[in-house]
């Protein structure tokens, strides 16, 4: 379910993408006190995955739904605290009639199926857009997904699901002004911290790791108010070659960083 379409395998990428790991390999250990709050992921390429194996779009599609399993899992055992996936954007409405129905499909197998999942390992299932765009009975089987998990505690899943960022912070915006309209909240008083709290997700913390497969290095949309201080790792796999081994090197990548947040260190 990557954001945008693509249809090449492997596009030539700039040098800081983290290379394939070597699935025989074994998985250097990571600094448990760096492990972030947030990961959100981009997961890119599903598409092209297909289409380089002479398969159809949707099949990528797929696979992929099975890597956010295991992908969700072990960020569970890591101890990340949240973990947005870019599931489908505003921008994905657009594509063919076709490909956006077996996408709804698939996403509500989905919901369906990794419930005793998600509970086997006590993740909180929730979503963030617009989800009134989508099919009543994804949005049934969502809520009902979501209400199943909702005392789970060991990692909130959070899908971006007809989402779009400039969107957020437009709803944001009139949500404001109709507090304004009705004289519950001074506009002089209005900070950052105010548009937090109309934002889909108030609670979520900041985004501190943003990772895109695909070698694509764009945000396309994605969480901008939530990643302005985000680390960012571009992953030269496909999302459906995405592995556990590919997300520790990610965060070896992020753990060896400087965050200073415009400070000095």
């Amino acid at each position: 379910m990557n954001p945008r379409r693509l249809f090449q395998r492997r596009p030539k990428v700039a040098s800081e993408v983290v290379p394939e790991a070597a699935p025989a390999c074994p998985i250097p250990a990571l600094d448990p006190a760096r492990i972030p709050r947030h990961i959100a992921i981009i997961m890119d390429g599903n598409g092209r995955w297909a289409r380089a194996q002479g398969w159809q779009r949707v099949r990528g599609h797929r696979k992929g739904a099975e890597v956010v399993r295991s992908t969700t899992t072990v960020c569970a055992e890591l101890g990340v605290e949240r973990l947005t996936l870019y599931a489908f954007s505003t921008e994905n409405w657009d594509r063919p009639a076709t490909e956006v129905a077996a996408l709804m499909q698939l996403l509500k197998q989905f919901l369906r199926d990794e419930l005793p999942t998600l509970m086997a390992n006590q993740i909180r299932l929730t979503a963030i857009g617009q989800l009134h765009r989508l099919p009543a009975a994804v949005r049934r089987t969502l809520q009902d997904t979501a209400d199943a998990t909702a005392k789970n505690t060991a990692l909130d899943l959070c899908l971006a699901l007809s989402y779009g960022g400039r969107d957020e912070i437009a709803d944001a915006t009139q949500a404001i002004a109709q507090a304004v309209q009705a004289g519950t909240l001074d506009p002089a008083r209005i900070t950052a911290k105010t548009v937090q709290k109309y934002l889909y997700a108030p609670d979520a913390p900041d985004v501190d790791l943003v990772i895109r497969t695909a070698g694509e290095q764009r945000l396309s949309n994605f969480l901008p108010w939530q990643t302005v201080y985000a680390e960012y790792v571009s992953v030269a796999a496909c999302w459906p070659d995405f592995t556990p081994e590919e997300l520790h090197a990610a965060l070896r990548m992020y753990q060896a960083r400087d965050r200073r947040f415009g400070k000095v260190t």
